[in-house]
């Protein structure tokens, strides 16, 4: 817990009362790969903190193709935010891809919490603030790089992603096949593992 505790800490003061608070609202959960912990028009209550594992979030379109928006890797905090806020049903699916770790918390508790505890609802908006530079970000590389560029990007961040993540979502999250991600790790010199 010290670890959770340091993380959040990192991101916004916080006593150790707050965490305990959000601790009281938290569940540490186990879930297996290939699990949906999200579903598309599932109307949601949840958000995660991901300790251990992998996990994406896709849409699919009618004929079944499927797009990853985002992959999740410790520390990422997960959930449909636009349904939530919202009250709608999400747009996305979030799948494990691999066994997971989460801490578990039901948002509309979490949103009692941050009218009562002023330290707790500056965490939530730094956490809002990242997430939106994370999403600008990822904005700026679709508009402006190609596909390999992308992809360098990917690896910069997330060193051991083909080991994480098959060549199949990779080539998915960067909008090209399978066979055009073959040929730009083979054009860097990148090793097919999978």
């Amino acid at each position: 817990m010290k670890i959770n505790f340091d993380y959040l800490n990192s991101i916004s003061k916080i006593s150790e009362e707050t965490f305990e608070e959000l601790q009281s609202i938290s569940k540490l959960k186990r879930i297996p790969a290939g699990t949906q912990i999200i579903k598309l028009d599932e109307m949601t209550s949840k958000i995660y903190m991901l300790v251990y594992g992998v996990i994406r979030c896709y849409i699919s379109t009618e004929s079944g193709k499927e797009f990853n928006k985002s992959f999740y890797l410790p520390t990422s905090f997960v959930g449909s935010l636009t349904a939530l806020r919202e009250k709608k049903p999400s747009f996305f699916t979030f799948e494990t891809l691999t066994d997971c770790k989460v801490y578990e918390v039901d948002y509309y508790e979490l949103m009692k919490l941050c009218e009562s505890n002023l330290v707790l609802k500056g965490l939530h908006n730094n956490i809002l603030g990242m997430l939106y530079t994370q999403y600008e970000k990822r904005l700026v590389e679709l508009i402006s790089m190609d596909a390999t560029k992308r992809y360098l990007e990917l690896r910069k961040e997330n060193p051991n992603i083909d080991e994480l993540i098959s060549q199949y979502h990779i080539a998915s999250f960067l909008g090209i096949t399978a066979v055009q991600l073959s040929r730009i790790r083979k054009k860097i010199g990148v090793i097919n593992i999978c």
